[in-house]
């Protein structure tokens, strides 16, 4: 209670700061440390300027910096991103347009760890089922990573580069060039990131060691300022040890092909349309030798000779390749009115081969056995109305079409196969998603209040690779409804920028991942981990305060909370963050700039320990931890950025809650939960001319 009288009487006392001063000049925030809300239930953010907590390396890192999101740690990189309590496919990631699905069953690879957010020159977050423009089952929210395709109006060219070197072997290296005419231009990116096994703030090495590349290449061509025809490719692989688990990914390839046409103005009442189509192949494998001693591990559990050949060289290779496409019309029947019209589709197909001696039988030489197909296909709509007195209605709606093969004949039980009882089955299902939003402007105040839909089919993670609680399979799982009422209020003004937003979600067939016991033929017969249907309800917060004191100094706050029932069972709803609070106070002029910021999260109580989601499973409950950091900022040249942090500086020891449990690795401690690094430092320069 002291804590959460205390985050309360800190944040009103933030927003009772007089925004009466007279206007001024911002400066520059050389390091951002957390996104503001500037529109109803949207947010947007630079991902190339500099950041604290570390500059992020994938795309959950740069998330966990947004009010809302929390992150599940397994290792350094590919972790998996949380908002309001939902994670999964209940939040959708596109990059550029284009949808991106990892390809581990146990959820090694989400689509985050294909990321590379300085690569980007935009991302933008749509909070709850308030949008129906970018793809089917977005309950919990969409994640925009985006490029600029804007014509040069002559010939001309542009460069950011930057690197980076911090704690625990640190390294990484961005260079993003483009330059053309106004008919033509190319866009080359790369991206390197690395770092060696961290160490929490009692010195524990964490088995976390990645290294990260990605390639990409854009050709445009814009014979006009109305018109734009652009080609992409990427190009992108990496390794990761993960403290969670017996395996690590040794390759996370991914191979991406996309063609975009945008035609502006094609009639005083038709102002855009776009067409995309896109392949995304994601090659995924994981194993016990790479990056461990799988013999050293054998010894270390105790296994005679024979045993450790067993432990020895085992190796999964799963790969999933995604087609897709889509095609938007912009129509502007009146001044007041905009319209949204569009069709999207994808198919997916997901493979898995496996060896448990790679040395006698190399998983390369084996056939790849498909075990899944999916497809949909949606159409969609979104209208605005603008109404007196600075008010607006926006409205959409989606039906999508979804079908699911499955593939598998048998299916593992123990060291068995056994006969897959839904091998060969096909379902259908026909899904409706919508929202309905009102806005209203009363400036310095914008308010707004919605109600959404979403229905969602369920993913590869919940329907293939897991069981029903009384089946070896789940292939017959109900899709899940989400009803969602979102209220809100934005406020700027002078100093002073705010905006705060709840939201109440009812759950019907939510998709429960819960480890225990399962039933077979009436009788409970083995320990798995399976997918349920039950009725959830969630609800909870998000605030944030911007005051700038004077052109020189500002403070920044932010708070988010989320609270869950399982409805079914009678219990709390499993894997949901504790209340969180950030508060950071910084100097800045043109020339230099310095800042702390202040975390601090509550302990967690409200926990259904062996339940949860596809990302992971409450352990039980934590504690709460406030973890100090500071930065430093000095534009040494227009066109140079150095800047400098040290994270966690009191050097505590802390995980968070939904993090997952430590597995056995020989040569570490076991931990309850996977640790966040200790203190670390970091030095980034950064380099760009316009």
């Amino acid at each position: 209670m002291t804590f959460r009288k205390s985050l309360l009487s800190l944040t009103l006392s933030t927003l009772a700061l007089s925004a009466a001063a007279e206007d001024y000049q911002s400066v520059e925030e050389m390091v951002i440390t957390g996104v503001g809300t500037d529109q109803p239930l949207i947010l947007e953010t630079d991902p190339k300027a500099p950041r604290q907590p570390l500059p992020a390396q994938d795309g959950a890192d740069y998330l966990k910096t947004i009010p809302g999101f929390s992150v599940i740690r397994k290792g350094g990189t590919s972790g998996d991103p949380v908002l309001r309590g939902m994670a999964g496919s209940r939040l959708s990631l596109l990059l550029d347009g284009d949808l991106v699905l990892g390809g581990c069953g146990n959820r090694m690879d989400p689509p985050t760890a294909y990321v590379f957010p300085e690569t980007y020159d935009r991302i933008r977050l749509i909070k709850g089922p308030q949008t129906v423009l970018y793809g089917p089952g977005n309950s919990a929210g969409v994640v925009l990573f985006e490029r600029n395709h804007q014509r040069l109006t002559e010939p001309d060219w542009s460069f950011h580069g930057s690197l980076l070197a911090g704690s625990f072997g640190r390294d990484d290296q961005v260079v993003d060039v483009r330059g053309g005419t106004p008919d033509f231009y190319l866009r080359g990116m790369a991206s390197h990131s690395q770092e060696d096994n961290y160490k929490d703030g009692d010195g524990a090495e964490i088995h976390s060691q990645y290294d990260r590349w990605n390639t990409g290449l854009s050709l445009g061509w814009t014979p006009g300022d109305k018109t734009t025809l652009e080609l992409n490719g990427n190009l992108s692989d990496a390794e990761a040890a993960y403290a969670d688990r017996g395996m690590d990914g040794s390759k996370f390839a991914r191979e991406n092909l996309s063609l975009k046409w945008i035609q502006q103005e094609l009639t005083p009442w038709w102002s855009k349309l776009e067409a995309q189509v896109y392949y995304n192949s994601v090659d995924h494998v994981m194993d016990n030798y790479r990056l461990r001693q799988a013999a050293d591990m054998g010894r270390d559990m105790g296994m005679n000779m024979g045993m450790e050949m067993m432990a020895m060289n085992m190796a999964t290779n799963q790969d999933r390749e995604t087609k897709g496409g889509r095609i938007l019309a912009y129509l502007s029947p009146t001044s007041a009115m905009e319209l949204v019209l569009g069709l999207d589709t994808q198919t997916n197909a997901h493979s898995n081969r496996s060896t448990s001696n790679q040395m006698t039988m190399p998983y390369q030489q084996m056939a790849r056995v498909a075990d899944a197909d999916f497809e949909q296909l949606g159409v969609f709509g979104e209208w605005t109305q603008k109404l007196a007195q600075q008010q607006r209605v926006i409205a959409g709606i989606r039906f999508d079409d979804w079908s699911a093969t499955d593939l598998r004949t048998t299916l593992p039980m123990g060291s068995m196969a056994m006969p897959n009882p839904t091998a060969g089955l096909k379902r259908d299902e026909t899904l409706t998603s919508g929202f309905l939003r009102y806005e209203k402007d009363l400036l310095p105040l914008t308010f707004y209040a919605g109600l959404g839909r979403s229905q969602r089919f369920p993913d590869y993670w919940e329907l293939i690779s897991r069981e029903a609680i009384d089946s070896l399979s789940a292939f017959d799982v109900d899709p899940e409804t989400h009803t969602q009422w979102d209220i809100g209020a934005l406020y700027s003004r002078h100093q002073l920028k705010a905006s705060v937003s709840a939201f109440y979600n009812q759950i019907d067939d939510y998709l429960l991942i819960q480890s225990g016991f399962a039933k077979r033929n009436g009788a409970t017969t083995r320990t798995t981990s399976v997918t349920r249907n039950v009725d959830a309800t969630t609800l909870g917060m998000e605030a944030d305060v911007k005051y700038r004191f004077n052109h020189n100094w500002r403070a920044e706050a932010s708070l988010a909370s989320v609270r869950g029932s399982n409805d079914t069972d009678g219990t709390y709803l499993a894997q949901l963050p504790p209340i969180e609070w950030r508060l950071g106070v910084y100097y800045e002029n043109p020339n230099w700039s310095a800042g702390v910021l202040w975390r601090a999260v509550d302990d967690q109580k409200r926990v259904d320990p062996g339940k949860g989601n596809i990302a992971g499973q409450d352990i039980g409950p934590s504690a709460g931890f406030n973890v100090f950091s500071v930065n430093l900022g000095w534009r040494a040249h227009k066109n140079l950025l150095v800047t400098a942090g040290m994270d966690n500086l009191l050097d505590k020891t802390y995980a968070e809650h939904i993090s997952k449990s430590g597995a056995m690795i020989a040569g570490y401690e076991q931990l309850q939960r996977i640790n966040e690094p200790g203190r670390t430092l970091w030095l980034k320069m950064q380099l760009q001319f316009e």
